[in-house]
């Protein structure tokens, strides 16, 4: 059997994760992150990662495993908040979820691992790993958990193979419903506790405060754009080449409607529904795009306006990764594949289509609120394949 360290976070799942991987056999040490000190702008009533802590070791002391508090703290800020900061002041929207399992689980997390002489590390993700052999060569595998309702692969989907090759996910073959009986069974403290919300590490938060620790209020002018304004679309009925397909619609039209302010383009992002504080339209307002070098705010009336959704999205070439290496797409390649661009989305349709520019994603479907900074993700099958960094 192999030495293995788990992060046991407070949560049920590493809890009965914890447990699976003794009931093998496997020699189990828990470590628990800490990665947060900032105790401002946290919603909850208590400071979470104290009561997480505590909860992890009743967990460890009742399934009889050494137990360990290490500080990431100082690394988690400059390579998640840090980066959170510079993403939104420039206008894009990041997921600090993916960054976390890039940056700190399986990097920072898995060295300390090792250097404990671990031979895996193991999380309570819902998801699951296999190999395939390809003549000399393996190949790991992330595939999408056995419960569709809490698959997190996506939130993997910046891993690498050496990264996988180190990672086991105990409970990915079991549904939420079964490890919350299990943990019952044991008589474990996290059996009944919620799931935790909001960032990675930190809990529920108030993004706007988050945000205003290092980003200035800076008011700026919130215009409407008429649902039947084709100027939007300009670039569409020109050349339908890939590249114009996915460039932004130009919202700077001389039919755009003043509504109001706002307290910074970049503390909105595109979709966003609540938060605008502009009321008087018949219909709710949604953020069609932020110009953040104006400081300007477009909006359309309903989630089904013409201006929310294109039908392909550009991945510069730096930001493109394999997780199957053997998958990548030279220039001027392409393949078919199941997408995703935000955890929870159902996969749709999708072409990949590789250029000099970078990777195109061509949708059979428009899709709604395009996101830069977020991460689009490729499945083929329950299989994920890789990823990237949407520009636009």
């Amino acid at each position: 059997m192999a030495r293995v360290v788990v992060g046991l976070s407070g949560g049920v799942d590493s809890s009965v994760a914890a447990h699976l991987l003794k009931e093998q056999g496997h020699e189990v040490i828990a470590l628990f992150m800490r990665n947060w000190n900032d105790d401002s702008v946290i919603l909850d009533d208590e400071c979470p990662w104290i009561e997480d802590s505590n909860d992890a070791i009743l967990v460890a002391e009742k399934l009889g495993i050494p137990f360990q508090v290490i500080d990431m703290s100082a690394d988690y800020k400059e390579r998640i908040v840090d980066y959170m900061f510079s993403e939104y002041e420039a206008g894009r929207t990041p997921n600090p979820d993916v960054l976390c399992n890039r940056e700190i689980k399986f990097d920072l997390f898995l060295d300390t691992a090792l250097s404990l002489g671990a031979d895996y590390v193991a999380t309570g993700h819902y998801c699951q790993k296999d190999e395939v052999k390809d003549g000399n060569n393996t190949y790991y595998r992330l595939l999408a958990g056995a419960d569709k309702n809490k698959d997190q692969s996506y939130f993997l989907c910046q891993l690498t193979q050496y990264q996988l090759s180190k990672a086991l996910f105990p409970i990915g073959a079991m549904e939420k419903s079964e490890v919350r009986k299990l943990a019952t069974e044991l008589d474990l403290v996290t059996a009944d506790k919620k799931d935790s919300q909001g960032l990675c590490f930190i809990g529920k938060v108030s993004l706007p405060t988050f945000l205003q620790q290092k980003l200035k209020s800076i008011p700026g002018d919130v215009y409407e754009i008429e649902r039947d304004d084709l100027a939007i679309l300009e670039h569409s009925r020109a050349e339908p080449s890939l590249g114009n397909r996915a460039k932004p619609y130009n919202f700077n039209t001389n039919s755009k409607k003043l509504l109001g302010q706002h307290s910074g383009a970049h503390f909105f992002t595109i979709g966003q529904r609540k938060g605008l504080k502009i009321g008087g339209s018949k219909e709710p307002l949604f953020v069609l795009a932020t110009d953040i070098e104006q400081n300007i705010i477009y909006t359309g009336q309903r989630e089904d306006h013409p201006g929310l959704s294109k039908e392909v999205l550009l991945i510069d070439n730096d930001e493109i990764h394999w997780i199957r290496t053997d998958f990548e797409l030279n220039d001027g390649e392409s393949k078919k594949y199941k997408v995703r661009i935000r955890y929870r989305q159902a996969l749709v349709d999708a072409e990949l289509f590789k250029t000099a520019e970078g990777l195109y994603i061509s949708f059979a479907e428009p899709m709604k609120a395009i996101t830069p900074g977020q991460f689009a993700a490729w499945y083929l099958d329950n299989e994920l394949i890789g990823s990237g960094v949407i520009k636009y």
